[in-house]
């Protein structure tokens, strides 16, 4: 069981706020003050220290923080195996990017499902950074996503490497066929919100090359891909996409890709989990399972 200071300290870390945390914990602050004290006399270190008024954690504060997450993360997964028989009737839940949950990994968990019918599953689709949130938390046990995310607290193993390409619809004219990023400036980009992998690999492409997507000429930003799919067809705008994603559209030619000489794009999709669980092979594992072929 996790050390109730740990959780004080997860907690005030969450808020970087003393008052709240205790709030939180329904706990007194002086409390809350004891708890830390005690942990950096049990560590022999500063978890905390002040820039001005703003409380941070020190290097040893962030060690720990990344240790307590995946103690709490392996906590909760091992109180669910232990309810459940361990793999007998075991609970499968994890998280997706829209990409993968949609395109790329339902095949292989309609293979695994069929191959372990005692097993219940629950996949949660959301943004990278999102997955990410409920990975700390321990709401998921592991996840897979196409987004960026801090490799020192998180172990991980490459899914699939997908191409990232441009569509169009059919119909759309161009004034001159585009041979560079530079040429679809002119154009409506259709993106998703803050927060996607999708989003952010354009994001950082373009960065990357001094540009941004703010120096397209109109910007519609919208969250459901199907939505994305659908305008970007009926010629409301160009946007930019995993190809798995676009492969049935483009097959119907639906839409149409972008040549871009510059914009060779491929990119991971990585399965991730707490770093330094217990779990470890388990994940790998599972991994192995769930791996397109």
């Amino acid at each position: 069981m996790l050390d109730f200071r740990i959780e004080t300290f997860i907690t005030v870390c969450e808020y970087m706020n003393f008052t709240k945390a205790a709030e939180k914990l329904s706990i007194t602050q002086p409390a809350v003050s004891q708890h830390i004290r005690y942990l950096e006399e049990e560590y022999q270190t500063k978890l905390f220290e002040y820039m001005g008024k703003r409380m941070k954690l020190t290097e040893s504060g962030k060690f720990l923080l990344n240790a307590s997450l995946t103690m709490k993360h392996d906590e909760i997964h091992l109180k669910e195996m232990v309810k459940s028989g361990f793999y007998e009737n075991k609970m499968l839940t994890f998280g997706a990017t829209l990409t993968v949950g949609e395109f790329l990994i339902p095949e292989q968990i309609c293979r695994y499902l069929k191959e372990n019918q005692n097993i219940s599953l629950k996949m949660i689709v959301a943004n990278t950074s999102e997955l990410l949130e409920k990975l700390d938390k321990g709401i998921i046990d592991f996840a897979l996503v196409e987004g960026y995310f801090t490799k020192n607290e998180y172990d991980h193993r490459l899914y699939s490497k997908e191409n990232y390409i441009a569509v169009c619809s059919p119909k759309h004219q161009f004034m001159k066929e585009p041979e560079s990023i530079k040429d679809l400036f002119k154009e409506t980009i259709i993106i998703r919100e803050n927060g996607s992998g999708t989003r952010e690999v354009l994001e950082r492409t373009l960065e990357g090359k001094n540009y941004s997507v703010e120096d397209f000429k109109n910007k519609i930003e919208i969250t459901n891909m199907n939505v994305i799919k659908y305008l970007t067809e009926e010629d409301c705008g160009i946007t930019f996409l995993y190809e798995a994603a676009v492969k049935k559209e483009l097959q119907e030619k639906k839409l149409r890709r972008i040549f871009l000489k510059e914009m060779d794009i491929q990119h991971d999709m990585m399965f991730i989990w707490r770093k330094n669980s217990i779990f470890s092979d388990y994940y790998c594992n599972l991994l192995k399972i769930f791996k397109i072929y």
